[in-house]
């Protein structure tokens, strides 16, 4: 999200307190009070549309596929995209759910645009970071399988402000993501509200290339960094002991070029954690950056790491604030009830 200052971390932080007991009780009366029981009705039907931009399917773009259909959808649609690349901007509202959009390959079927923070809108003003992406789903139970997304505007140097340039926002609820590959420099995926799931992805970026207050797990992931001077990976942007978001990383896999921090505070209450990860030797040294070194978010920032390993998994534990958990404090962090997965994943998808 934000530029990244060219600062080394000051490891003479306090270590993470747990929250006050107002705060756990506020949070446990609030979650009372929002508790509803309704009866789910999912959806009824199933429709499949072709898009190739040779003029063989149903549409020639993916935005007139997702315009095809009806608001308020009660059907699964499988939106079949063939083979090449859409330079389009694609937008699902969310009034629009049960979609999947089913590529023909991540390497083979692929969505791009290049809009930057700094560039306009329609209305004159300038987009800003949330509405740069190439692909923006607003709708719940959107499913995207072997398929590539890119924003394609050039790579800032670290302190140029307005070259945010997402590749992917997904604001919707209980998204999950297969074989799939996001491709940017300075904030490539958004992942932004709601509960995600992404196996045996590719993500590609160099500063905050996976920034938002999703709740979100990644498992079986590459994240490779392009950063030419100092890059991070996560910046996650929980506000809020009481919210439930953050960021889970399960058997993953960070390569590319460095110097890298590993996750950064966005939010005061920030939740990151690697399980079972191997880090190239790209990691700066303390690993893990505060953001705002004023806040004191380094006293209520949830980082931590389980058995991860590689050259550069010393320098993820650098910080006396990113906890080396144990077993029973990383469990719910590796399993798919983090994201409540049980209830609407199937048993072959995690």
């Amino acid at each position: 999200m934000g530029d990244l200052p060219i600062l080394l971390l000051v490891t003479s932080c306090l270590f993470l307190l747990p929250p006050p007991q107002h705060l756990t009780s506020a949070c446990a009366l609030n979650s009372t009070r929002r508790h509803h029981y309704h009866h789910w009705v999912g959806p009824s039907g199933r429709r499949v549309v072709t898009v190739d931009g040779n003029g063989s399917g149903d549409f020639l773009s993916v935005q007139a596929a997702v315009d095809s259909i009806p608001e308020g959808n009660t059907q699964k649609v499988l939106v079949h995209i063939h083979a090449g690349v859409y330079i389009e901007k694609v937008v699902i509202p969310a009034t629009k759910s049960y979609i999947t959009f089913q590529g023909a390959g991540m390497e083979k079927t692929v969505i791009e645009w290049h809009d930057r923070a700094s560039d306009r809108g329609p209305d004159g003003q300038q987009l800003r970071t949330y509405h740069t992406a190439s692909v923006i789903v607003f709708a719940n139970y959107f499913t995207a399988r072997n398929i590539s997304f890119k924003n394609t505007a050039p790579a800032p140097l670290p302190g140029m402000e307005g070259w945010q340039a997402a590749a992917f926002r997904i604001s919707g609820d209980k998204a999950y993501f297969l074989g799939c590959g996001f491709y940017g420099a300075q904030d490539t995926l958004c992942d932004d509200a709601g509960r995600h799931y992404f196996k045996d992805c590719y993500i590609e970026g160099s500063i905050d290339f996976i920034f938002g207050n999703g709740r979100s797990m990644y498992k079986n992931c590459q994240l490779h960094s392009v950063a030419t001077r100092f890059g991070s990976i996560a910046a996650q942007d929980r506000k809020s002991p009481c919210e439930k978001t953050g960021f889970a990383f399960v058997n993953c896999t960070v390569t590319g070029t460095g110097p890298l921090y590993v996750g950064r505070a966005m939010g005061q209450y920030s939740r990151i954690v690697y399980s079972y990860t191997y880090f190239d030797n790209v990691v700066a040294p303390g690993g893990w950056d505060d953001w705002d070194h004023s806040a004191g978010k380094n006293r209520t920032a949830f980082f931590g790491v389980y058995k991860c390993w590689g050259p550069g998994a010393a320098a993820v534990r650098g910080v006396s604030w990113a906890r080396e958990l144990d077993y029973q404090t990383a469990r719910p962090f590796m399993a798919k009830s983090f994201v409540n997965g049980r209830h609407w994943l199937g048993p072959s998808d995690a």
